[in-house]
């Protein structure tokens, strides 16, 4: 069952001129009076099974995607920050589960008018391509780290990935998702992650002032990890 949003129908003042346009100005005029609503840390946006009647698009925060196995273990599939969109199911049932990470607000696209987008704003065609190559190359991304690399190689390019797609800053990372979801993203255990970060630590690669921020302290080092060639042994 879905988690009632906090608000379904939040000041569009306080949002601005940055409420719901990230297709354009013009997409405003196909959308609900107020598309925008909020979620704490937790709340469901939808469910694996549910019919796809509504598109988001991400204002703030973080949220998770990620599937139940049959014998209960769940694989997460992505992190979703600000700009990018969630529930483009083609098939017309959602294929993930989402739910938030942090506090996220998030804009809410009928679907109906969602499509009328496609036909009535020039350019939304062009940025719905650019958004659906970027989901295309977060999956070949965690294909790769889900294939051959070590517990050490998966995480710092976790970790780099992490920083280029969702800081500001990609030697300051956030790492708002428990240790957990990066164990069920990278298909390792939560001990394994654990350990690897405090390895990562201890040989200098990293610091971590707070359990949610990892600092990059040598870039190099962590760069040669991902890719391998690093001569550290873990």
């Amino acid at each position: 069952m879905h988690m009632r949003a906090i608000s379904s129908a939040l000041d569009t003042k306080h949002f601005g001129d940055t409420q719901c346009l990230g297709f354009g100005r013009e997409a405003g005029r196909l959308l609900p009076v107020n598309p925008v609503q909020l979620y704490r840390p937790g709340d469901v946006l939808f469910s694996e099974g549910d019919r796809a009647d509504t598109v988001y698009e991400v204002l703030s925060g973080m949220a998770r995607l990620y599937k139940l196995l049959p014998d209960g273990r769940r694989q997460v599939t992505g992190f979703i920050t600000a700009g990018q969109l969630m529930g483009l199911a083609p098939e017309g049932a959602c294929v993930f589960t989402a739910d938030a990470v942090t506090e996220i607000s998030v804009c809410c696209y009928q679907r109906p008018a969602f499509e009328r987008l496609i036909d009535e704003v020039p350019g939304f065609a062009r940025r719905l391509l650019a958004v659906t190559s970027h989901e295309l190359r977060s999956a070949q991304d965690q294909m790769v780290l889900l294939g051959r690399k070590t517990a050490a190689e998966k995480l710092a390019s976790f970790l780099l990935l992490m920083g280029v797609r969702h800081s500001s800053r990609p030697d300051e990372i956030d790492v708002p998702m428990t240790r957990g979801d990066i164990a069920d993203y990278l298909g390792l255990t939560v001990e394994t992650v654990s350990r690897t970060m405090t390895r990562l630590r201890q040989d200098g690669l990293i610091a971590l002032p707070t359990s949610a921020r990892v600092l990059v302290l040598d870039r190099n080092a962590l760069e040669s990890l991902a890719a391998g060639d690093s001569g550290l042994m873990f």
